[in-house]
């Protein structure tokens, strides 16, 4: 291990990288429980246990290839926001099925093997301006935030602002002590996850997870009548083999079965329509997934002094090359973009510095996948206190805007609002990106737009014209 992983070399040790794969499966487990449910919502075209088990076998290839190939204490797993746009903004936005959605991943895992490979990845991540850089994943953080809130029944519809505080009124509201439980139980867990993460308690989102599931269901059955049979009964009858057995039929290689035909959307909307969309729709995952990966591999080696001599994250292609290669086995299973997780600055911070740690906590996942029938008890007030709170993380990024200059600041802002105020990750990265080139045109500094920024935001802007 030392000769291959260079342990001491790095100024490590055997033990504190086991702990520090630990730190990072905890750290970031809630995305099993997580991701599963979101996909849920597409039944009957998958199911919870199927999604449960392709999230977590595709985290298990694509940690131990960051491990083994870059060795890097990175992990990989579904990356949250990405994850939302396939079921919300594709599915459910666009009308595509879950298969039809899975070929536009696979197609971003193979068009991002050949940028890693040509080297184009790199140039065209520089090639985007810095205020929507930033702005990218506080504007996820945001929208991720707002799904939480929806999914725990906090924030809900309404006829005249399109969105309202639920109620809370159990005396004369007409609202019951069964509906508004599980969003008390939400806004505790949020706190909780809150004073652990301010205590340094590792796995702050995992403990917050699971205490919020306890609460609900000491709390459900002690003051709910009829709550077992209606919350706890049917959730018994889930097994691992049904899990494995949904995963086979319902999700290993549906991508190839179905996916690519797409005559129902065709016959509904037009081949031109078809063209534009697919078109749009890739370059979007492309470009959420690029600057996920790019911006999590620097910001976690820089967290951890880990950067080269020149400021740049070691193993930099390789890291890139495994993050590529395992979107196109997660698509392959059933699950959305694979991408680096920033949850392994957490792993870092406890010493890990090789990818011995990313062995661990790919170790972990595997044991993980035999835990589907109890991760499906899980209820969504719990998982959204993940959502809700990994939102609180991600918008921290907007402290490195300049807010005074209105040339960095409109289009960092437009990206952040249009993602949360559409429900769409790509809207709030075309909005920057053209507010951006029509901003420096207007001030005289058109010659300060890169030639990628130009052809990004014209297909931008041809995708609202020819499809909206």
């Amino acid at each position: 291990m030392e000769k291959f992983f260079k342990i001491q070399e790095r100024g490590s040790n055997v033990r504190t990288e086991i702990f520090a794969g630990l730190t990072t499966f905890m750290a970031m487990a809630y995305i099993l429980m997580v991701n599963a449910g979101m996909f849920a919502s597409l039944e009957p075209q998958v199911t919870y246990g199927a999604v449960y088990i392709a999230t977590a076998l595709s985290a298990v290839v694509g940690t131990l290839l960051i491990g083994l190939l870059a060795n890097l204490p990175l992990a990989q797993a579904s990356g949250m926001g990405l994850n939302a746009y396939f079921v919300y903004t594709v599915c459910f936005g666009l009308g595509l099925s879950y298969a039809n959605a899975l070929v536009l991943v696979l197609i971003d895992g193979l068009v991002f093997v050949l940028l890693t490979v040509t080297g184009l990845r790199k140039v065209i991540f520089d090639a985007i301006p810095a205020a929507v850089k930033v702005a990218i994943s506080a504007g996820i953080g945001l929208f991720i935030a707002f799904l939480g809130f929806q999914n725990a029944g906090i924030v809900v519809n309404d006829a005249a602002t399109c969105v309202t505080l639920a109620s809370f009124n159990v005396y004369t509201g007409g609202v019951t002590w069964a509906e508004i439980m599980p969003k008390l139980i939400t806004i505790l867990g949020i706190i909780a996850v809150g004073v652990m993460s301010s205590k340094k308690v590792r796995g702050a989102i995992l403990w917050g997870i699971l205490g919020s599931a306890v609460a609900y269901y000491v709390v459900g059955l002690i003051t709910i009548p009829g709550f077992y049979a209606s919350s706890v009964a049917p959730n018994l009858t889930t097994t691992v083999a049904g899990s494995f057995q949904d995963f086979a039929t319902l999700s290993f290689g549906r991508v190839f079965k179905e996916g690519f035909d797409f005559s129902a959307y065709i016959a509904a909307n037009g081949v031109g329509s078809f063209i534009v969309m697919f078109l749009s729709t890739m370059l979007a995952f492309c470009m959420v997934d690029m600057f996920d990966t790019l911006g999590t591999l620097y910001g976690a080696c820089s967290a951890g002094n880990m950067l080269t001599k020149d400021g740049e994250v070691p193993n930099m292609n390789k890291a890139m090359l495994c993050d590529a290669i395992a979107t196109c086995f997660g698509s392959v299973c059933g699950t959305s973009t694979v991408t680096t997780f920033v949850e392994s600055s957490s792993g870092i911070s406890e010493g890990g510095r090789t990818g011995l740690s990313s062995v661990v906590t790919a170790a972990l996942f595997f044991l993980a996948m035999f835990l589907a029938p109890v991760a499906q008890m899980i209820p969504s007030c719990a998982t959204a206190t993940a959502l809700i709170y990994v939102g609180v993380l991600m918008i921290g990024g907007v402290k490195n805007i300049d807010w005074t200059d209105p040339i960095n600041a409109v289009p960092s802002f437009m990206t952040i609002a249009i993602m949360a105020f559409t429900y769409s990750i790509s809207y709030g990265i075309a909005f920057g990106l053209i507010s951006y080139v029509f901003i420096k045109i207007f001030s005289g500094k058109i010659k300060e737009i890169h030639v990628a920024t130009w052809i990004i935001s014209i297909l931008f802007a041809l995708t609202f014209f020819l499809t909206h």
